[in-house]
């Protein structure tokens, strides 16, 4: 998934400005694809430059007025040839599980504090999404929001995801803590003078 597509196909939903783009991106659009609004502008105007879309034309013109953006013919067959295209599918990169493999050889320290911070985003994330679930399609029947709702699903059951593996890690991280020390005699070892293993 690109930036630009996502764009074009909030705006094929429905013409926006960057602002009102940044916030339905902060809303809804980020359970599938997320943005800064510095992002967003950037490639509003390289679409714009491309001519795949055009800014509407305001009834009155005023210096710092928002404009609003809606998609061209162009615009619209690049989209429908990117959606038949054959995507490929990307394994996980997330620094948290890389970190979880680097605390394995460097010691733990503030692993405890990470995971209950990432635990808290996760599950106020998945609130999120069930609250729009609940208000954006309680009956879903219209094919669109059918197929909108199925990439909210995907939203929820990652953010779902994300809160049990969490729970589980900090249960087991909680463990090792507990059980620290136990058989380890090296300290003691230091402590009588000798090297450890002597």
């Amino acid at each position: 998934m690109s930036l630009p597509h996502a764009i074009l196909t909030a705006l094929l939903e429905k013409p926006s400005s960057g602002l009102e783009l940044t916030r339905r991106f902060d809303r809804s659009i980020g359970y599938f694809w997320s943005a800064t609004h510095q992002q967003i502008y950037r490639e509003l105007g390289k679409l714009e430059q491309g001519g795949l879309i055009r800014a509407l034309p305001s009834e009155r013109p005023a210096r710092g007025q928002k404009k609003e953006f809606e998609v061209l013919p162009a615009g619209r067959a690049e989209l429908t040839e990117w959606a038949s295209r054959e995507q490929e599918s990307k394994p996980i990169r997330d620094a948290l599980l890389l970190r979880l493999r680097a605390a394995a050889v460097v010691g733990r320290e503030g692993l405890d504090d990470e995971l209950r911070r990432h635990l808290a985003v996760h599950r106020r994330q998945l609130t999120q999404y069930e609250a729009i679930e609940s208000r954006d399609f309680a009956a879903a029947a219209d094919p669109e929001d059918r197929l909108r709702r199925l990439v909210l699903r995907a939203g929820i059951g990652l953010e779902t995801f994300w809160v049990a593996w969490l729970e589980e890690a900090l249960a087991e991280v909680g463990d090792m803590g507990d059980a620290e020390g136990v058989g380890d005699t090296s300290a003691d070892d230091t402590e009588a003078g000798g090297r450890p293993g002597e």
